[in-house]
């Protein structure tokens, strides 16, 4: 791609590829022109073979994204989450299943998942229930679905082979939009799964805090914790990218007309004067990223057919259909409507049942 690791990797969050290898070799089989999908994400070849190599964690999501729509499954992360061995997952799965138990077990998945993948951060969740949060750090989390749908398949295949038990989490979130039911998939997760939500999570009742790990082992595990916490050590101190951070604020607050820069600053725990500032040590303009945003995700919106203009206008934050198509003219030189007739989408993206009924009042 012409670039050095330390050039493209510099200020960008980087990931192992695992996801990205599988979901290669998923598309593969399957007979689809894998070259031109690597290309589209802005990958190659050589780091598809070459597993030494870290792609950047934004490339990960898009080629899923790309493979999804190749393939036209919709669960394409959930899907591909089942089938691998957990041992790929290299010192992630070990450093796990050498924990003496669940809990400590995803104490150590939230600490040490960001050698993995820098885009993603755990917060381990140890209270009323026990679980993890996820966090997307550098990266926009509006563009995902696939991958994180893949993160929390794993994660509960992974609670369950280390405690022998088939353990249903007491809720699961995802803060994407999904309305159609599934069957499968919530047969697997079981229990509360809810999208669209403020957070992506897992959490799982008190007791299994101190579930035993049936494959515990307590010098390994020593071995590994001093590996992970050397592995840490030697990542690079990375200041990621603003304006995934603003992005991923303004996202939520978008349909109910409340992503203005003081409610953005509030979210990100900084005044509206330190906010102005950062924007503009950083070379950015508030306004400029909204309307960027609500551009992107207008064409995402409008790849939904069972969405209406005035209901995508609604999620942009816009009260009249008419203003919406007036912006995304201006935006693109076609009416929403116009657009939509070009899409052909091999599926559609779709919107929580809970958000479909807020919808339907607009």
């Amino acid at each position: 791609m012409g670039h050095s690791a330390a050039e493209r990797f510099g200020k960008r969050p980087s990931a192992v590829g695992t996801i990205t290898r599988l979901a290669y070799a998923r598309a593969k089989t399957s007979g689809i022109d894998t070259q031109a999908l690597l290309k589209k994400a802005n990958l190659t070849l050589q780091t598809i073979n070459d597993t030494s190599l870290r792609l950047r964690a934004k490339d990960q999501i898009n080629f899923l994204y790309l493979v999804a729509r190749a393939l036209g499954d919709d669960l394409f992360g959930f899907h591909l989450a089942q089938s691998p061995d957990l041992r790929e997952f290299d010192f992630l799965y070990y450093v796990a299943a050498s924990s003496e138990t669940l809990g400590q077990a995803l104490q150590k998945l939230a600490r040490y998942t960001t050698i993995a993948n820098e885009g993603v951060s755990l917060t381990y969740l140890d209270g009323k229930n026990v679980g993890v949060k996820f966090h997307y750090v550098g990266v926009d989390r509006h563009l995902d679905r696939h991958q994180i749908e893949f993160f929390m398949t794993w994660l509960i295949r992974l609670c369950r082979q280390l405690t022998g038990v088939r353990l249903v989490p007491t809720r699961i979130r995802f803060a994407h939009r999904r309305g159609a039911q599934y069957p499968e998939l919530f047969k697997f997760f079981g229990g509360d799964v809810k999208f669209t939500a403020a957070v992506d999570e897992v959490a799982f009742g008190p007791t299994t805090k101190n579930m035993p790990v049936v494959s515990a082992d307590n010098y390994l595990s020593k071995f590994l914790t001093a590996y992970c916490e050397e592995a840490l050590d030697r990542r690079p101190t990375r200041r990621h990218p603003f304006r995934s951070s603003v992005e991923n604020a303004v996202v939520p607050l978008l349909p109910h007309g409340d992503a203005k820069l003081p409610a953005i600053a509030s979210r990100l725990g900084l005044s509206a004067r330190t906010f102005a500032r950062r924007l503009a040590t950083e070379g950015l303009n508030f306004s400029d990223i909204l309307e960027s945003l609500k551009v992107n995700l207008a064409q995402r919106y409008l790849a939904d057919n069972d969405l209406s203009i005035s209901q995508v206008a609604w999620l942009l934050g816009y009260l009249e259909a008419s203003a919406f198509t007036h912006a995304f003219k201006r935006w693109t030189g076609m009416t929403p409507r116009q657009a939509r007739l070009r899409m052909a989408p091999r599926y559609s993206p779709v919107v929580a049942p809970s958000l479909r009924r807020s919808l339907s009042a607009k």
